[in-house]
């Protein structure tokens, strides 16, 4: 009963605040160098990586590519950033799911399968633009260490398919609400750390959703049917616990990601 209340809480929630969401964007806060002096401590604003005054761009003898003192106040900037960054990484190797899933993964795109008494389920998301905006804080008070800087958190959205043999799945279009506090405590524990956002009958593999398809949005659907289908993610092992190991992995995924990006740019800058 008190998981049915929650839920209908929730439901209720998100039918009044619901309003279509800005385009994920980067944190306002730095995630690691940025915010770091030459020294090490902590400082207010980005590091400025050129003068105020702009040396003209010269070419580099027997080289069509344009090098400035930019791309070499850039490029040491970079090799930095990457130090720091593989520094403060908490996973060398991906984290697991339990529960016999199968990860596979295409460049920022991961899918999770699994087998279940003759179900097939599949768990796909994407770690780009999964970072959840920072509120601004009162510019008095910004100045922290590396340490108390807020833990960067990847909460991507996540399409379930569950098939049963037919050429026809049943697809869940789940998410992370940015707008709720999101807690693991022993008094939250009745509480949905993830929402079903839509569902339909999609073909089985089909990368794109068809739109001729009919979609059940739960904004406004009863709260007992919305329990229901809660409970049968949760029967095939989509629950709180997988969610939080699905942050996890993707966060994990996404720094990866990142590093990589960083040392491909810096790959790209210091070309000749």
């Amino acid at each position: 009963m008190l998981k049915c209340v929650s839920r209908a809480v929730q439901l209720a929630a998100r039918v009044s605040s619901s309003v279509p969401s800005a385009p994920a964007v980067r944190p306002a806060f730095c995630r690691s160098i940025w915010s770091l002096s030459s020294s090490g401590a902590a400082s207010a604003s980005r590091p400025r990586l050129l003068t105020a005054t702009r040396a003209l761009p010269s070419l580099s003898s027997g080289s069509w590519s344009l090098h400035t003192e930019g791309d070499k106040a850039f490029a040491e900037f970079l090799t930095d950033e990457i130090k720091e960054e593989k520094k403060i990484q908490k996973n060398k190797s991906l984290p697991k799911i339990s529960g016999g899933w199968e990860l596979e993964l295409n460049g920022t795109e991961a899918k999770l399968t699994r087998s279940l008494s003759g179900e097939k389920v599949t768990i796909t998301f994407n770690v780009n633009n999964s970072i959840p905006p920072q509120l601004e804080e009162d510019p008095e008070h910004t100045q922290k260490s590396p340490e108390d800087e807020p833990e960067i958190v990847s909460t991507p959205n996540f399409v379930v398919e569950v098939t049963k043999g037919a050429k026809t799945s049943l697809v869940f279009d789940c998410h992370f609400p940015e707008d709720e506090q999101i807690s693991h405590g022993e008094a939250e524990e009745e509480s949905d750390i993830f929402t079903i956002r839509e569902v339909s009958f999609q073909p089985e593999g089909d990368a794109e959703w068809k739109e001729t398809s009919y979609t059940l949005n739960t904004d406004s659907l009863d709260w007992t049917l919305y329990d229901h289908l809660m409970d049968f993610l949760a029967d095939r092992g989509v629950d709180n616990t997988f969610a939080d190991e699905l942050m996890a992995l993707s966060t994990a995924l996404e720094h990866q990601e990142y590093i990589k990006f960083l040392e491909d740019l810096s790959t790209f800058v210091k070309c000749k």
